[in-house]
C-alpha cells in the first residue's frame, strides 16, 4: 500500500519514516503504518510503540516535513550461565527479529566471553540453532576429578585363616566352617598388593584443574612371620616356610604347624607356638595349648583345649573336658564339659549338660536341625542363640542368658572409675590453673600446670572415646535374640540381660527379644510378638 507523502528507509539497522505534507493525506491509525511496515518488508523487526503513535499524531498535525524512527532489527540473542560450581554452562537463545539467526560460531563465542573453554557439547551447540530458540540448554560440562584408590590386598591363598571377623549390619559374625588346615609350602604365593593410584585430574568448564585425593597407600605389615616379600615382584608375598597361612591387617604370616597322631600320656601336654593338628583323640588328663588354631581329628576327653585362632573338633567333648579359644569352637557334640569361645560355638549336634559361652553366638544343630538340642548346663551368648530344640522334661533346669558379655560389662565398669578419676583429677588441675592466675603465680608454677592440665584433657578424652565405643557394642546387645527352630521343652530359666524370665510351657518355633519396652517378647513364624509368660 502507497500512503501520500510517507516513504520507509532503513539505515544502520533502523527504519525510519519521512513524512512530508500532502493534502491527498487521509487521516492516519497506527495500523495504516504497521502494514506500511510489514509491506515494505519490516513486519519482524522491532517496533517502537511509543514512537509509532508519535509518528501517527505528528503525520496528522505537522505541516512539515519530519523524519522518526519507528523499528530496529535485532540479531538473536545469546545468553549464557555458568553454574556456581562452574561445572555446567546452559545457554538460552532468543530467536531474531529481523536480524541474523545464531550460529554455531556464535555461542562458540558467546561461551569464550563467558569463560567457558572445556567440555563443550557440539552436539547440543548444533540443537540450539536447529531450534532457534532454547531455554537453559546444557552445552558444556566439567569432569569431575576421580579419587585415587587406596592400596589394596588380594589373598592369593583362598582358605587362609582369618582370626579378625567382622560384624554384619545386625551385630553378628559370619560363620564358616572350616574343615581342617590349609598348608603351603617355602615359595607358594600368599598375597598381591595392588598400590594405591594417584586418581584422574578433573577440569572445570572454565579449564581450572580439580586436584584428585590420592588413594592412601600401605605396604605390607612388617614382619611377617613365614613370609617374605618375592624378591622379583615387591608386590607379592610368598611363604618362606611350610605351614598355615594366616590372614592379618595388610598381610599374611605362615605359622608353624605341629602334626601328631593323638594327644596322651607318651606325648606329653603340648604348648605350641603355631597351629596344632591332632590328627585322632585327645585324652583324658592331656593339655594342648596353641597359639594359633588347634584342629583335632577324633574326640576331646576330659581334656584341656587352649587356642588363641579357632579349635576345630571332628568328634565330641567329652567327660569334663575344658575347651577355650580366642576365636570359634566348632565340634560334633559336646556333653557334661566346658566351652568359651571368643566368637561363636558352632556344634552340629547337641549341648548336653554342658557350659557354654561365647562372645558372640552360639548355633547347635547346625548339621543336625531335626535333632540338635540344648539341654540343661548354662549358656552365655551375647547376640544370639539358635536351637532346634531348648530345654528337656527328662532333666533339670536348662539355663540361658542372651544379650550377655559379662567381660565387657566389666570392662566398661572399670572405665566408669577411671573415667571418674580422671575427671576428678582434670578439674583440679583446671581449679589449680584458675587460682595461679588470679594471684599471680607467685612461684613460677602456671606453666607447669597448664601443661599438665592439658595433658589430663587429652587423656580424659580418649577414655570418653573408648567408652563411646563401649556403649556401641554394649547396645548391640538389645537386639539379642534367642531362636527356636522346634520348641521348648521343660524347665528354662531365660534371661536377656537383667531380665530374666521361667519357661514352664512349651513354645513352638519362634524368637524370643526385647522389645521397646525392654520386654521378653516371643514371635511367631507368623510375625505375631507377644509377650512371653
Amino acid at each position: 500500500m502507497a500512503i501520500a507523502g510517507i516513504s520507509l528507509s532503513d539505515t544502520d539497522g533502523q527504519v525510519f519514516l519521512r513524512s512530508d505534507p500532502s493534502s491527498e493525506r487521509h487521516p492516519l491509525e497506527t495500523d495504516h503504518l504497521r502494514a506500511l511496515l510489514q509491506e515494505a518488508g519490516y513486519g519482524d523487526w522491532v517496533v517502537d510503540e511509543s514512537a509509532l503513535a508519535i509518528a501517527v499524531q505528528d503525520c496528522n498535525h505537522k505541516k512539515e516535513p519530519f523524519v522518526v524512527p519507528l523499528a530496529q532489527r535485532l540479531d538473536a540473542s545469546i545468553q549464557v550461565v555458568v553454574a556456581p560450581d562452574e561445572m555446567t554452562a546452559a545457554v538460552t537463545l532468543i530467536p531474531p527479529q529481523g536480524g541474523k539467526a545464531a550460529e554455531i560460531e556464535d555461542i562458540l563465542q558467546a561461551l569464550h566471553e563467558a569463560g567457558v573453554t572445556f567440555g563443550i557439547d557440539s552436539a547440543a551447540l548444533l540443537e540450539a540453532c536447529q531450534a532457534g530458540s532454547v531455554h537453559a540448554l546444557p552445552v558444556a560440562s566439567g569432569a569431575q576429578a576421580q579419587d585415587g584408590q587406596d592400596a589394596d590386598f588380594e589373598e592369593m591363598v583362598p582358605q587362609a585363616s582369618n582370626r579378625a571377623p567382622r560384624l554384619d549390619a545386625n551385630g553378628l559374625i559370619d560363620y564358616r566352617e572350616h574343615s581342617g588346615i590349609a598348608l603351603v609350602e617355602p615359595g607358594a604365593p600368599l598375597m598381591r598388593r595392588i598400590p594405591a593410584t594417584q586418581g584422574i585430574e578433573g577440569r572445570t568448564i572454565k579449564g581450572a584443574v580439580i586436584v584428585p585425593r590420592p588413594g592412601r597407600d600401605e605396604p605390607f605389615a612388617a614382619q611377617l612371620i613365614g613370609a617374605e616379600i618375592d624378591s622379583a615382584d615387591p608386590n607379592i608375598l610368598k611363604a618362606s616356610v611350610t605351614g598355615q597361612p594366616v590372614r592379618v591387617p595388610c598381610g599374611v604370616m605362615v605359622e608353624p604347624v605341629l602334626r601328631v597322631p593323638e594327644v596322651n600320656l607318651a606325648t606329653g601336654n603340648i604348648y605350641f607356638d603355631g597351629t596344632v593338628q591332632v590328627d585322632g583323640d585327645v585324652n583324658n588328663t592331656m593339655k594342648v595349648q596353641a597359639s594359633g588354631d588347634i584342629v583335632v581329628g577324633g574326640t576331646v576327653e576330659g581334656a584341656q583345649l587352649d587356642a588363641g585362632g579357632n579349635i576345630t573338633i571332628k568328634g565330641g567333648v567329652i567327660a569334663q573336658a575344658r575347651v577355650k579359644a580366642g576365636g570359634a569352637i566348632t565340634a560334633r557334640f559336646c556333653e557334661a564339659a566346658s566351652l568359651e569361645a571368643g566368637t561363636v560355638i558352632a556344634l552340629d549336634d547337641m549341648a548336653l549338660e554342658s557350659q557354654l559361652r561365647s562372645g558372640n553366638q552360639i548355633l547347635i544343630g547346625t548339621k543336625a536341625p531335626q535333632r540338635g538340642r540344648l539341654v540343661g548346663g548354662t549358656t552365655h551368648t551375647m547376640m544370639l542363640l539358635k536351637v532346634p530344640y531348648l530345654g528337656s522334661t527328662k532333666t533339670g533346669v536348662t539355663q540361658v542368658a542372651v544379650g550377655s558379655n559379662p567381660e565387657l560389662e566389666a570392662q566398661y565398669q572399670a572405665l566408669q572409675e577411671r573415667l571418674a578419676k580422671e575427671k576428678a583429677n582434670e578439674d583440679n588441675l583446671q581449679k589449680l590453673s584458675h587460682h595461679l592466675t588470679s594471684i599471680g603465680d607467685p612461684k613460677g608454677m602456671l606453666d607447669r600446670v597448664k601443661a599438665s592440665w592439658r595433658q589430663a584433657v587429652q587423656i580424659w578424652g580418649k577414655s570418653l572415646a573408648e567408652r563411646t565405643e563401649l556403649d556401641k557394642q554394649l547396645a548391640r546387645t538389645r537386639s539379642a535374640k534367642l531362636e527356636v527352630g522346634l520348641s521348648t521343652e521343660g524347665m528354662v530359666e531365660l534371661a536377656f540381660g537383667s531380665k530374666k524370665l521361667r519357661l514352664r510351657k512349651e513354645y513352638k518355633s519362634g524368637t524370643f527379644s526385647l522389645d521397646a519396652e525392654a520386654r521378653i517378647v516371643f514371635t511367631d513364624p507368623s510375625g505375631q510378638a507377644y509377650p512371653a509368660a
